[in-house]
């Protein structure tokens, strides 16, 4: 009996130890939670007309147009916005991951920075946030034109082939 007892006592040790380890990594989530919410990306444009400020969860806290903003035409300057925001939301979005697995990913054995890079790329094409003087601006895009069903002219930029 003293070899379960043994055994036991090893058990409760164990235990506790864990239980230990668990109150100090979640004694340190007052300080991850301050550290979030101090993330902030700062991201130009590349042709320098757009700045887009984004913090926690990717809130836009500041957008900044040069006078050189007024001369790009509306479209061009809607696209270049756009992009901007993405990044820097992008960026702040990444910053908060990296903080919370710094403090957690090893003890529940999740990448947040991984899921996040993985969604952005789903979402956006990118892996992750492009330096501001790589990625250039998107053009909007106008939508396709859809053919009538009864249209046998299509030469569209669809498959030739079609799934019955």
């Amino acid at each position: 009996m003293s070899a379960q007892m043994d055994e036991l006592i090893a058990q409760f040790e164990n235990f506790r130890t864990k239980v230990q380890q668990a109150e100090a990594r979640f004694a340190g989530v007052g300080d991850m939670q301050e550290r979030v919410a101090r993330v902030e990306t700062t991201v130009t444009s590349p042709d320098g007309t757009v700045t887009v400020v984004a913090g926690a969860g990717g809130t836009v806290t500041d957008l900044r147009l040069t006078a050189g903003a007024t001369r790009v035409e509306a479209g061009q300057l809607a696209a270049t916005i756009m992009s901007t925001l993405r990044r820097a939301v992008a960026g702040a979005v990444q910053q908060q991951a990296g903080i919370v697995d710094e403090a957690f990913g090893d003890a529940f054995g999740v990448d947040v920075s991984a899921q996040v890079r993985e969604a952005q790329t789903e979402a956006f094409g990118t892996a992750a946030a492009e330096p501001a003087s790589d990625q250039q601006p998107r053009q909007p895009s106008r939508p396709a034109r859809r053919p009538a069903e009864d249209d046998d002219d299509d030469f569209g930029q669809g498959p030739i082939l079609r799934r019955s």
